[in-house]
């Protein structure tokens, strides 16, 4: 390409070199697109000055600042000859938009298991684990990005190029695939169980006789074609803002019908039989002596067989971050501050919303909860009128948030196997084409949601979201501007102890890239 030339020999001037710290170099043609034709952040353009005037000559230093006006002036004369790349699209989604696909990544099926989680934690415990996760995922985000204004990269994969190499490229792209997999698996786990149960309730069948469409593994895939498949297909992340505001509007009723239903289902509940033709009895958590009964008195902490899944479940719950840069590149005037703020606010919109889920949850079933909670209100009446409603909401949510999450997984697909490549549209339908097949296939033959989560948040989402961004910002920051010694750094150091017991794979991935 004739238009790339003149921006590879920008892009590796001196100064250029000299403003990146800790360089390994790159493969020709895979941050053109960050460092060329991206405008940086304004923070993230201040820190690039600041660290070329540490470490260039001032020679060096006039000539950067020469050549980045050269190179905005020639791109701006291309621009409609310029080939589309994965981050031309860029400065053009509002921060409420932002906001709303942040917290659509955030929000996924982890908010149906999080009152399994509370059972078998407790309150305290489960709210403790729950602020913990939170603020190492903000922390984690302000990691991230000051690590990308520092280099000029927003993705996450050229960050793990940009610190360790190859190696570390591979280990992120690895990571967010099989993290956001896993994600859309649990997405289609949720309509491949409970689409077939809202048909059969509107329908009234009490004994399905094999009907088809009350087969999930065929609802799964005629969603997958019908709905996610065009989606998936949009060429931009921020086209599906709008989709994403309707989504946390349904978990949003999701989230008042749970509480609504704490004060309508008796505790304990009486399993639903087609053939009772009495009412339920409602024992308001007494029996029949007037003492309150042990089984719905709410546990502070717990501790069990089933605790260890507390972890995992909200570690995939809060996972976001492979989401983060692209978002951040297509935020409207974006800068570090700004970007920040949307996670804040995604994040404790996030919180506040999982918390109530789990506790009114929890307080309506209490040790009788199942790992997805809405096969609980099917025990004590699958014709609920307002439940069948929540379902709805729920697959509608969940199935408009599998595009946002394949998003990600297509760019880190691209940049392992195609990263001099420009965008190409058949590429583009046959990656998105392909990882749903695959997903599919994981769906159909899966035997529970709770072993997704389990396996999904012990290994790739403790490494996106604790491991990655930490090393990465460790190798990555200059010691020129932040040495080993500096409190940022101890506070990375300290955030790294707690995981390898939980994450030994991925603390294992990471100590060999440091290696090499």
């Amino acid at each position: 390409m004739s238009e790339d030339k003149p921006a590879e020999t920008v892009e590796n001037t001196p100064a250029e070199a000299s403003a990146i710290p800790n360089g390994k170099g790159h493969e020709p043609g895979e941050e053109i697109s960050a460092s060329a034709k991206t405008p940086l952040a304004e923070d993230g353009e201040k820190e690039t000055v600041a660290n070329s005037a540490q470490n260039a000559s001032p020679n060096r230093t006039e000539n950067a600042d020469t050549n980045l006006p050269e190179s905005q002036e020639f791109l701006s004369g291309v621009e409609e000859k310029k080939t589309t790349r994965f981050t031309d699209f860029e400065g053009k989604t509002s921060f409420g938009m932002s906001v709303f696909n942040l917290g659509n990544a955030i929000m996924g099926s982890g908010i149906l298991g999080l009152a399994y989680a509370m059972a078998n934690a407790g309150v305290v415990l489960f709210l403790l684990l729950l602020t913990v996760v939170a603020v190492l995922s903000s922390y984690s985000i302000h990691l991230l990005l000051k690590s990308s204004g520092i280099v000029g990269i927003r993705a996450y994969e050229q960050l793990g190029y940009r610190a360790f190499g190859t190696p570390g490229k591979m280990a992120a792209g690895i990571a967010i695939t099989l993290q956001n997999i896993g994600a859309m698996s649990s997405y289609l786990y949720i309509v491949k169980y409970e689409l077939p149960l809202v048909i059969q309730a509107f329908l009234k069948v009490d004994k399905p006789a094999g009907e088809w469409y009350l087969n999930g593994n065929y609802l799964v895939i005629i969603v997958s074609i019908a709905v996610i498949l065009p989606l998936a297909l949009m060429k931009q992340l921020g086209y599906l803002g709008y989709t994403s505001g309707f989504s946390l509007s349904c978990m949003v009723f999701f989230l008042i019908a749970v509480i609504y239903k704490k004060f309508n289902v008796p505790c304990p509940f009486t399993d639903f039989s087609f053939n009772a033709t009495s009412t339920t009895s409602w024992m308001n958590g007494t029996d029949p002596g007037g003492e309150e009964d042990p089984a719905c008195i709410p546990k502070m902490a717990n501790l069990n067989s089933q605790t260890a899944y507390t972890i995992p479940i909200l570690a995939f719950a809060f996972v976001c971050h492979p989401e983060v840069l692209p978002i951040y590149t297509e935020l409207r005037n974006a800068t570090k501050k700004k970007m920040q703020h949307v996670a804040n606010i995604s994040i404790a919109i996030m919180y506040i919303m999982y918390f109530l889920a789990a506790l009114f949850g929890y307080l309506t079933f209490y040790g009788a909860v199942e790992a997805e909670l809405l096969h609980t209100y099917s025990r004590v009446d699958p014709y609920d009128t307002l439940i069948l409603c929540v379902r709805v909401a729920v697959l509608t949510a969940v199935t408009l948030t599998v595009p946002i999450v394949l998003f990600p997984v297509r760019r880190a697909i691209q940049q392992m196997a195609f990263p001099n490549k420009t965008f190409y549209w058949p590429r583009h339908i046959a990656i998105a084409f392909v990882l749903l097949l695959f997903i599919n296939l994981l769906v159909i033959f899966a035997p529970n949601i709770l072993g997704i989560f389990g396996v999904i948040g012990a290994t790739s989402a403790p490494c996106l979201i604790f491991i990655f961004p930490a090393v990465f910002y460790i190798r990555i920051v200059p010691k020129e501007e932040e040495p080993l010694r500096s409190f940022p750094k101890i506070l990375v150091n300290l955030n790294l102890q707690p995981h390898p017991a939980v994450t030994s794979g991925c603390t294992s991935t990471c100590r060999h890239i440091r290696l090499h």
